[in-house]
């Protein structure tokens, strides 16, 4: 029997899930549900977590939504991932000044940290991880 898939998630993933009104909603919850049928791991970096928290008060403009994802997240049994001067090094290899504004330094880390636990996928819907190397989790 093959070793469920290691999945980094990034921040526009949680924003989806987490917002009924956003186009990708309807998918993302498709493939959370299909990564918790193949039993796979799911690593959130630190800074996804708050990236999407901030996008969620900021832009779409729900801080309820935004303190119970906070909330949801302080929950042991998920599986945080800390983001140290390792990490933020290993992010700077995929950011470059002429990096698009749409990759940012986020994803960058979510690209490190996919790297650094051998992930098999990154539940994301940028195309930034693919032409990285990385494979995106609807592909699972």
């Amino acid at each position: 029997m093959s070793k469920p898939p290691l999945v980094v998630v990034d921040a526009d993933a949680i924003v989806a899930q987490a917002s009924p009104a956003d186009n990708l909603h309807i998918k993302a919850v498709k493939i959370a549900k299909n990564l918790a049928q193949i039993n796979a791991q799911v690593l959130y970096p630190a800074t996804a977590i708050t990236e999407a928290i901030t996008h969620i008060q900021r832009v779409l403009g729900s801080g309820a939504v935004a303190y119970a994802i906070a909330i949801a997240f302080t929950d042991p049994n998920i599986n945080v991932v800390e983001i140290n001067q390792n990490t933020l090094k290993h992010a700077a290899q995929f950011f470059s000044p002429t990096t698009s504004k749409k990759n940012t330094f986020y994803d960058c880390i979510v690209a490190a940290v996919a790297e650094e636990y051998k992930a098999g996928a990154v539940f994301s819907f940028d195309n930034f991880y693919k032409k990285k190397g990385l494979k995106l989790a609807y592909e699972l």
